[in-house]
């Protein structure tokens, strides 16, 4: 556990954008049940901690990926830091929708880039890895070189970890699920009877609590 893993779930925690739960699950859009909710959008509200976050992107794309041209978020949840990223960088900006725009010029990459740039994807949480991976393939279906993902915050799914070497896409995340456990643990957010539970549930969370 590095200092800024360790602040960012600290930070994280504080400001209830990530709710622990085990006794009161929440249910997810695939119908999973889930002993935790993340909603890292709240971070934004706090000016002080989304410096932190934009800054800690910046300086993982310097030490990691020094040639990149252009940063891409993916709408929606990662479009508003992408662009504090970008800021801190004094790089371009462009989005990525979820699918292609309905009416207009139909576009699913929002902004200027041109092909064979090199880009660093910005996303704001990883579960399965799957609406993420969307956006890199379509950066490199238009001409995009994607050097990697930077996110916020993964449950570190097998999944997951399948899913980006699937796709050859390297993925680094400012936190992570483990880091937050023990951190919990230690600040008594959760009991250790409860820790088992939140442990269980990112082997199998497809099965948890059926």
């Amino acid at each position: 556990m590095n200092i800024i893993e360790k602040k960012i779930a600290e930070y994280l925690l504080q400001i209830n954008a990530i709710k622990l739960q085990p006794a009161n699950p929440f249910t997810w859009a695939s119908g999973w049940k889930s002993p935790i909710y993340c909603d890292n959008r709240k971070t934004l509200s706090y000016p002080a901690i989304r410096k932190v976050l934009a800054q800690s992107f910046a300086q993982k794309v310097k030490e990691m990926y020094p040639h990149t041209q252009v940063i891409a978020g993916v709408a929606t949840g990662a479009i508003a830091i992408g662009v504090l990223a970008a800021e801190e960088l004094n790089l371009p900006f462009i989005y990525v929708r979820s699918s292609s725009k309905a009416h207009g010029l139909t576009n699913t990459i929002e902004g200027y880039f041109e092909k064979g740039q090199n880009v660093v994807v910005i996303e704001d949480l990883i579960s399965t890895g799957g609406s993420s991976l969307k956006a890199v393939e379509a950066l490199r279906d238009a001409g995009c070189n994607v050097l990697g993902m930077l996110a916020i915050f993964t449950y570190e799914f097998e999944i997951a970890m399948q899913n980006f070497k699937k796709y050859a896409c390297e993925l680094t995340t400012l936190s992570n699920y483990s880091v937050l456990l023990t951190l919990a643990e230690e600040k008594k957010y959760i009991t250790p009877h409860q820790i088992q539970s939140l442990q269980e549930w990112r082997k199998n969370p497809d099965t948890w609590n059926q």
